[in-house]
């Protein structure tokens, strides 16, 4: 198959550029990689994406169940000031 591209002139130095480094034969080589990246990246992300929405569902089953608390910020600083004193009292 072939295929003309239109690049704009940005993309069309970095192709060039990784030719030029020998890393590429050619622009077809460097498009073909980035499509393969650009695949695999799109596949972490469907993944990342699954596994927020399985937290969220986790999440919401405890809420639902009764395992959820409110937050204590005020508590929680004061135990990491306590923490903190003792740590800088040890040095």
């Amino acid at each position: 198959m072939s295929l003309n591209v239109s690049l704009p002139i940005e993309l069309e130095n970095r192709v060039r550029d990784h030719v030029a480094s020998g890393l590429y034969g050619s622009a077809s080589e460097v498009i073909r990689e980035a499509l393969r990246l650009f695949e695999a990246y799109q596949s972490v992300q469907v993944a990342n994406l699954s596994s927020l929405k399985s937290d969220v569902a986790l999440g919401l089953a405890d809420v639902q169940a009764g395992r959820v608390s409110a937050l204590d910020v005020a508590a929680i600083k004061a135990q990491g000031r306590a923490a903190l004193q003792t740590r800088t009292a040890k040095q």
